[in-house]
């Protein structure tokens, strides 16, 4: 049994003022394996107050110092990459090759962000003006549990870059791997007050960053509902946000797409993550007339995707990260069976052989776009076949979501495909890809699917207020 009983503020692990706990899980078992005692109010405060602090002359750091705390945090994770997987495959259950990758990532976002810094005109001379790009302040960063590596470097790095202290609260469910991260900030020597880490509910620790008149910016990725709330709470002080929200993602599959790499393809962007992603896309667009070949493809495909090892290279789909999550993905397979979708593979209940929050890879066809399967993000393995005739109609099934995170189109026609894009409401579209291999772009939803942009310069900007001197 693990305790985690500290919180990292000014520098220092220290004992929080809060007396809650929460119990931590392994996912692929539904044992119990740790506790994490939360921070509250006042450690909120505290956190804020040393963040505050630092900024004073952090702020006023060059960007050769900063560049330098940059490549110590990569080099710091990367010195921790075996211990960081081995805590990430025991708490969020993720198989091991997608953990390690994510792990490089979150190492990697430090060298990417450093590159990007050091590009990027901080300060621009005009005819009659200087333009002074300067850091807003204190960051608040709010991170959820699918990706609790990535996800707090994504919003740490651009911090560190512009000059920005920052207030972490991660998911409280992934506490074994924060405090795993937070030791590899501590060993990069990270001057005291730039980083503080606070375990804690949304609705207590979450609640004072929003409100908090010394936070300039609020960064959070979550889901729509609660990024509603934060949006609210942050225009009464006028705080900047930034938020990375839902997803519903269309996969159109033109009547030209080499089927057997367009459905393999589909089933890997549909599964990633174990379905626990907000760029999964969920919603396979396909043409009427190839209907049969695609649902046979989709059998064979499920059939052979390997659920359970978490330590095999060849697994690719774990457990939900919780009994919270698995019951709330069951409530949707069976929300689609009573609204009249037919189950294609997968169901109910467990995978044959396994415990856990594992629940059955499942493919919905006969999906109509009024039911809730169709509408909603589910988070997790569940995917639903909606059929079109023409490309004007799945253009329209496409786009007919409150979201608008990511997108994918399968055509052997890449012109074609490409027209299909600029039509597509989304942050962005990849074409005959489940991975965007262009580090320089930037990431973030149109609609309800966020506000604002991370990476590279994009992600900057977030951070950053321009000055006009005249």
């Amino acid at each position: 049994m693990k305790i985690i009983n500290q919180i990292y503020v000014d520098g220092a692990f220290i004992e929080p003022h809060g007396k809650e706990t929460q119990d931590l899980y392994n996912p692929a078992t539904g044992e119990k394996i740790g506790i994490v005692h939360l921070g509250d109010e006042v450690d909120t405060y505290l956190a804020i107050e040393a963040a505050k602090k630092a900024f004073l002359t952090f702020s006023k750091s060059t960007l050769q110092e900063r560049g330098e705390i940059l490549k110590r945090l990569y080099d710091a994770i990367m010195a921790n990459e075996d211990k960081l997987n081995e805590t990430a495959v025991e708490e969020y259950a993720s198989p091991i090759s997608a953990t390690k990758g994510r792990t490089h990532y979150a190492a990697q976002i430090f060298l990417d962000t450093k590159l990007a810094m050091e590009g990027f005109e901080f300060e621009k001379q005009l005819e009659h003006a200087t333009i002074v790009n300067e850091p807003l302040g204190v960051v608040a960063a709010i991170t959820p549990w699918n990706a609790n590596y990535t996800h707090i470097c994504g919003k740490l790095a651009p911090a560190i870059a512009t000059g920005c202290t920052i207030v972490i609260k991660p998911s409280e469910i992934s506490a074994l791997q924060t405090q795993i991260l937070a030791q590899c900030f501590h060993q990069a020597n990270v001057p005291k007050g730039v980083i503080n880490i606070v375990n804690g509910t949304g609705p207590i620790v979450g609640t004072v960053m929003t409100e908090h008149p010394d936070i300039a910016v609020v960064t959070f990725t979550g889901s729509t509902q609660v990024g509603r709330l934060i949006g609210q709470k942050a225009a009464e002080t006028m705080k900047r946000v930034t938020l990375e929200l839902g997803g519903k993602s269309p996969n159109i599959i033109l009547e030209d797409a080499n089927l057997q790499q367009a459905i393999s393809l589909a089933l890997s962007i549909g599964f990633s993550n174990s379905g626990q992603a907000c760029h999964a896309g969920t919603r396979i667009i396909v043409p009427e007339s190839r209907l049969e070949e695609i649902k046979t493809l989709i059998i064979e495909g499920v059939k052979s995707i390997m659920i359970g090892d978490l330590w095999s290279a060849e697994s690719y789909i774990g457990p939900m990260v919780s009994k919270k999550q698995y019951d709330t993905i069951q409530r949707y397979i069976k929300s689609g069976l009573d609204q009249g979708a037919e189950i294609l593979i997968g169901g109910l209940g467990h995978p044959e052989g396994l415990g856990g929050f594992y629940v059955k890879p499942t493919v919905f066809v006969n999906v109509k776009q009024d039911m809730i399967i169709a509408k909603e993000e589910i988070f997790g393995p569940v995917l639903c076949i909606i059929t079109y005739k023409t490309e004007d109609e799945a253009i329209k099934i496409a786009n007919d979501t409150i979201y608008g995170l990511s997108a994918y189109i399968s055509s052997e026609n890449i012109e074609k495909a490409k027209k299909i894009a600029r039509q597509i409401i989304s942050g962005r579209v990849l074409i005959n890809t489940a991975v965007n291999r262009e580090s320089k772009s930037p990431f973030g939803g149109f609609k309800q699917s966020g506000i604002g942009r991370t990476s590279w310069t994009y992600g900057l900007e977030e951070y950053l207020e321009p000055k006009v001197i005249a």
